[in-house]
């Protein structure tokens, strides 16, 4: 059994521990609150532009030709992951890292080249440049203070790449915020894009005025909603990174509040015996 000192040194080594924690969960409270606040600001927006997108596309006869729904033969692809920067958030970094490992190794089984991964995350990017990919980009800051120009020019310069043929597809791969308890790890396929047809009632179309022509706002529609579907994922992932975070620290509290309860019945138990010992040990003396 451990002698008093040690049970006692534990003791104090856990309740700062268990400080730490609880120190960080509030921090990370504070965080999510302001992150879910902006991915909720931001969702209704993304996807009331993605839905008139789909209903423009969607009501007007014939074919809208556009470079970003090219779709051709896949040989060189690029993949988009979002992590964090830092870690003790559970299995949030390790969930998407595992994802990538898959689909690169998918991809090179079909024959197919991974040509660039995106990291947006530092755990993200380490785990990236294990596997052979220098390239990465440093987006720490961006993580760290989501804007939405930097994430524009991101996804700019992937569609560039798309149109010029340097890549055929572009994968993302992220956490998407459902709730505080609940982040869905999700893949997209962000190029080329899929243009819906909807089902028009009765056959008829919905009656479109366009100006200045329907090709010239299919090509201003299409990227803006790019940009905003690059900067929207960023928002669900800083959000459910903060969330996995309160959700790990809580667990950590707990469990060090357990074990606190577990040292503390311990150390009682060993110093009535250490007192029990000592009784007998004067009272089998006087005895003498």
């Amino acid at each position: 059994m451990a002698s008093l000192k040690e049970v006692k040194t534990r003791i104090a080594s856990v309740n700062n521990t268990r400080k730490i924690t609880s120190a960080m969960k509030m921090v990370a409270s504070s965080k999510l609150h302001r992150a879910q606040q902006a991915i909720e600001n931001m969702r209704p927006y993304e996807q009331r532009l993605t839905r008139m997108m789909t209903a423009f596309v969607g009501s007007q006869e014939g074919d809208l030709n556009t470079p970003y729904a090219a779709v051709r033969p896949v040989k060189r692809v690029a993949i988009v992951i979002y992590t964090s920067n830092s870690s003790l958030c559970g299995g949030f970094n390790a969930n998407a890292i595992r994802v990538l490992r898959h689909k690169v190794a998918a991809y090179k089984e079909d024959g197919v080249e991974v040509a660039r991964v995106v990291a947006l995350g530092r755990k993200g990017a380490d785990a990236a440049r294990k596997l052979g990919f220098a390239d990465t980009g440093d987006y720490t800051r961006l993580m760290d203070h989501p804007v939405f120009q930097p994430a524009a020019e991101i996804a700019e310069e992937l569609m560039q790449q798309f149109v010029s043929g340097e890549i055929d597809k572009v994968d993302i791969v992220y956490h998407h915020f459902k709730s505080s308890a609940s982040q869905i790890l999700t893949e997209e396929t962000f190029l080329p894009v899929q243009l819906p047809k909807t089902e028009k009632p009765d056959g008829v179309a919905a009656d479109y005025i366009v100006e200045p022509s329907r090709q010239a706002v299919v090509e201003q529609l299409i990227p803006s909603v790019l940009r905003l579907q690059l900067f929207t994922a960023l928002l669900d992932s800083l959000a459910s990174e903060h969330a996995a975070r309160v959700i790990a620290m809580q667990i950590a509290t707990d469990n060090a509040d357990e074990l606190l309860q577990e040292l503390t019945l311990t150390y009682n138990k060993t110093r009535q015996q250490a007192i029990t010992t000592e009784l007998l040990d004067i009272v089998g003396g006087s005895m003498q």
